[in-house]
């Protein structure tokens, strides 16, 4: 399994020999890691709220319009208790049953990415982040008919906990 170092070091031997252009056709993820962009099917907006805060601000969101609350898994505790540190992440784990059940009725596999997530996240840099799989990107994935991916759309409701 190759990790994030050994990418990263795997990326500055082929620099050195090939260029910065085989990088790009063959590590694209390194590459977007390194262009702190997210990966393919994953928005990740900017926060001006701390991690807590911007997952707060969604849950009542989502609550609100009346979307089922899951779970909400807060990482760096759970790091913290085995011993280990990290910085702030919290995971939201939401949905609609009404909106969710048609795609899996459409497509039992796409179960794996329903119900929805938001991570909220701090970088090393301490900037937060708010990160989500697009609807588009789900229905893709699965080759889900495109109007059953208007059902899981949330990103408007995950804008909105940004504002």
């Amino acid at each position: 399994m190759l990790t994030i170092a050994k990418l990263i070091n795997r990326k500055r031997f082929i620099s050195q020999v090939a260029g910065a252009g085989i990088i790009a056709a063959f590590f694209p993820t390194l590459k977007s890691f390194a262009m702190n962009k997210s990966p393919q099917g994953i928005i990740s907006r900017q926060s001006r709220y701390s991690v807590k805060e911007t997952i707060d601000r969604l849950e009542n969101i989502l609550k609100g319009k009346g979307v089922t609350i899951f779970a909400r898994i807060d990482q760096q505790a759970e790091a913290a208790r085995a011993g280990l540190a990290m910085d702030p992440i919290e995971l939201l784990i939401f949905g609609n049953p009404k909106a969710g059940t048609p795609l899996m009725q459409a497509m039992p596999i796409c179960a794996i990415d329903l119900p929805l997530k938001a991570l909220g996240w701090q970088d090393k840099d301490r900037n937060v982040w708010l990160s989500y799989n697009t609807a588009d990107y789900i229905q893709e994935r699965f080759s889900l008919p495109q109007e059953l991916a208007r059902n899981i759309n949330a990103g408007p409701l995950i804008e909105s906990a940004l504002q």
